[in-house]
């Protein structure tokens, strides 16, 4: 089933027609969604959200609400699923904000496969832009998303966090090895030279 018969697609707001250029003008201020928040596998990290000042109150369409489903429509087209502690960001027009209306598709399913390598190619495909590839609402529309049953997309969905999971432990543990690999070089460094003057 196409991603335009299971869902709504909107685009995030145009933050320019919103942005206070002077403090007098900020009429409100939000927490926005940026794409440095979320990693390739389309997970959150842990960077800070940044504020945004607007010169007008902003429409609550505009914001994350648990269950949607966010995707980058420029390169690589990251998809991300908000869970109820991401709601209420500030989502700018460089995403689509894709809500599941048809039962029996699991939104975090439906981030999980936007991410595959399948559609990845698949938006390639249709992409428009020659610097940076970029796609848009009747693109993602066409999609084709998998009928599974529910309780498979359930399972691949727990499978997908433990493995994001596993993947960031790992990420830190070596981050932690090239800083004990780095000190005890240095210190190996500092020894010898002393030796030296010695």
């Amino acid at each position: 089933m196409r991603l335009n018969e299971i869902a709504q697609i909107k685009t995030g707001l145009v933050l320019s027609r919103k942005k206070a250029e002077i403090s007098y003008e900020i009429q409100a201020s939000y927490r926005i969604l940026t794409l440095k928040n979320i990693d390739v596998d389309g997970f959150f990290n842990d960077e800070p959200f940044e504020t945004f000042h607007s010169n007008d109150q902003i429409d609550p369409q505009y914001f994350t609400q648990p269950g949607d489903v966010l995707i980058r429509f420029n390169h690589p087209h990251t998809a991300v699923f908000i869970g109820e502690e991401y709601a209420g960001l500030l989502v700018p027009s460089y995403f689509a904000i894709i809500k599941i209306v048809r039962k029996g598709f699991l939104p975090e399913f439906v981030a999980w496969y936007l991410n595959t390598e399948d559609v990845k190619k698949q938006l390639l495909r249709f992409q428009s832009g020659s610097m940076i590839p970029s796609t848009n609402k009747s693109v993602l529309g066409q999609i084709d998303i998998p009928e599974l049953p529910e309780n498979y997309q359930e399972a691949i969905t727990i499978l997908a966090r433990l493995f994001h999971k596993e993947k960031r432990l790992y990420q830190r543990l070596i981050r932690e090895k090239e800083q004990l690999f780095k000190a005890v070089t240095r210190q190996v460094m500092r020894d010898t030279q002393g030796r030296k003057r010695r």
